[in-house]
């Protein structure tokens, strides 16, 4: 079992920047896989972000430049900095964990861009 925290949602403006956080609830070494995915209403959940227990990171095209995913191993957390807002990155975001062949979900956050 995996437990996992976000926190650092909120409303932006477009330019603007936030910074997500997810704590888990093991060593994050021992996880195939942490990732960061959003959903917006009436949209699939996609996902955004990803680094590997080896610390490869993946980045979907759509937030390339913008976004950073990153770790603190010593904190086993996992974190998004989202820089650049635009309007169309406004959806719930969520960490995910993939831990011995299944995946495991946070609450989601919000996250608003708008002015």
């Amino acid at each position: 079992q995996v437990q996992l925290v976000e926190s650092g949602g909120g409303l932006v403006q477009p330019g603007g920047s936030l910074r997500l956080s997810c704590a888990a609830s093991r060593n994050i070494l021992s996880l195939a896989s942490m990732a960061w995915y959003r959903q917006a209403p009436g949209n699939q959940r996609e996902l955004v972000a990803l680094i590997s227990s080896s610390g490869l990171t993946n980045h979907a095209d759509s937030v390339k430049g913008r976004f950073t995913i990153s770790r603190d191993i010593a904190k086993n957390t996992v974190s998004l900095q989202m820089n650049s807002l635009k309007p169309e990155d406004t959806a719930v975001y969520y960490c995910n964990a993939y831990y011995i062949r299944e995946r495991y979900w946070g609450q989601g956050t919000q996250v608003t861009v708008s002015s």
